[in-house]
């Protein structure tokens, strides 16, 4: 089963640790759709990545959160490009906030996002995955998920909860040529981290033992490893990717 026959389903895939995915992906040789929100954003950026050469990028907008559309999406991806093999789950949003201040949207908002939108897509496709008997699932999780933050419970709860549906979705799958994992980044150097005032950039960066921030690329190259056919032996697993600023 050679990589340059398989559909990689990338959600969030444009934005900043999405676009190293997708183009990590995509030099690896697989056919990847790239999930979007915005899609005066989406255009612009396929059009940038098809100025890199990445011709093999195409584009899906689905509204994660609606179970209904995350069948039917997968379904179109199917139909236009052949059978989801890789599902990298990257989408995710904050609306940070004290518990004693948080609302009511502001919770659901991201458990909808950052969670529920993880059992929508994983139900998508499992079934397809399963009468085929190969897949890979790669569920990007959050350094905050594994330690709590303060200002974050919305986040946090949906970034844990995430591995649980990946060890559990690992066991039921495990003799099934399928593999679920969970990757957890630290501080990664996007645009919305560089957009935080140096001052504050270079503190948080002094609590990270190797004292920088980690790129996209890290994470795209922890992630086509994952996907691979030859790494069918991790299943259920988190892998830490955070410059040792959490060990555990």
């Amino acid at each position: 089963m050679a990589n340059q026959a398989l559909v990689a389903w990338v959600t969030g895939g444009t934005g900043g640790i999405g676009t190293a995915i997708c183009r990590g992906l995509a030099a690896a040789g697989y056919q990847v759709v790239a999930g979007y929100r915005n899609p005066d954003k989406a255009a612009a950026w396929l059009e940038e990545q098809q100025a890199d050469g990445f011709h093999n990028i195409a584009m899906s907008g689905v509204d994660l959160s609606d179970y209904s559309e995350c069948i039917n999406g997968a379904r179109e991806i199917t139909e236009q490009h052949g059978p989801i093999a890789v599902l990298v789950n990257c989408a995710g949003i904050t609306r940070d906030g004290t518990l004693k201040k948080m609302s009511y949207e502001q919770w659901h908002e991201v458990i909808d996002t950052n969670l529920n939108s993880v059992f929508n897509t994983c139900r998508s496709v499992i079934e397809p995955m399963l009468e085929s008997g190969y897949g890979r699932i790669i569920n990007i999780s959050s350094i905050n998920g594994r330690k709590g933050q303060f200002g974050q419970v919305n986040y946090a709860a949906a970034k844990a909860g995430m591995h649980g549906l990946t060890m559990s979705l690992a066991q039921e799958t495990a003799t099934k040529g399928i593999t679920v994992n969970t990757v957890s980044p630290g501080y990664i150097a996007t645009d919305m981290i560089m957009k935080i005032p140096e001052k504050v950039r270079e503190a948080i960066r002094e609590t990270i033992p190797v004292k920088r921030y980690g790129t996209p690329e890290e994470i795209a190259r922890l992630v086509t490893f994952l996907a691979d056919k030859e790494s069918g032996f991790i299943t259920g697993a988190n892998i830490d990717i955070n410059g040792g600023q959490f060990m555990g």
